[in-house]
């Protein structure tokens, strides 16, 4: 994506009601002033809320939020030229259960308060395959515990990813852990009795694994 198309994005990004990018200061700083208020300032309900971190395009949070209109969702991603798209889908189709939130994910627990979200999503992270990467990994302990402090008790986790790496990394540390696994598949697209929101709403990427004939696996759980 050119410079200027960047721009452009960024620019519009400011524009929508659906987006929200604080500063690394405003959200560290305690203030935040949505923190543990996202259901009655930005969504005006009461309903359950699902993020899903590292969003890119945003397509997996518009098409959850298309498939549970009674459930408010928001797409966390650092790159907001990449949500953009997700951004603009979300306020053209007027898909109100949506937002978009720019920020680093190991900040989460700045920007959501205790027991504030029902159901986290990470969908196609970066696996983080060399060891010295694994403190970058969104589902190494450290990540987890951050979470746990945002989720409430017995809120549900998702993975989904391509990595078969990931894939098993995730289950022998949920299972060293204690966690409570409620399902995993190695072939969601192979396999029957995949859950219908694993396989019926694909990102950008999703799509081009899919095309390679790769496996795309997933992961419910619960953290202890």
């Amino acid at each position: 994506m050119g410079s200027k198309n960047k721009l452009k994005r960024f620019r519009e990004n400011e524009t929508f009601d659906n987006v929200f990018q604080p500063t690394r200061d405003e959200l560290t700083g305690g203030n935040f002033s949505l923190k543990g208020k996202w259901r009655e300032k930005v969504f005006k309900n009461k309903n359950p809320l699902v993020l899903e971190l590292g969003c890119g395009k945003g397509e997996y949070t518009v098409g959850l939020a298309q498939r549970y209109p009674n459930k408010n969702f928001i797409g966390i991603d650092i790159k907001g030229a990449r949500f953009w798209r997700g951004a603009k889908t979300a306020i053209e189709e007027g898909i109100n259960n949506a937002a978009f939130f720019r920020t680093q994910i190991e900040l989460i627990e700045f920007a959501f308060g205790e027991n504030e979200v029902d159901e986290i999503w990470i969908t196609f992270p970066d696996p983080q395959i060399k060891y010295k990467r694994t403190k970058h990994r969104l589902t190494n302990i450290q990540f987890l515990e951050r979470y746990k402090k945002v989720l409430k008790p017995n809120g549900l986790m998702h993975l989904k990813t391509d990595s078969e790496f990931m894939h098993g990394y995730t289950l022998g540390l949920l299972h060293g852990l204690g966690c409570e696994v409620l399902y995993a598949n190695h072939n969601v697209y192979k396999l029957e009795g995949s859950p219908d929101e694993v396989t019926q709403i694909q990102t950008f990427y999703e799509n081009q694994y899919l095309e390679k004939d790769k496996a795309i696996t997933y992961i419910r759980f619960k953290i202890n």
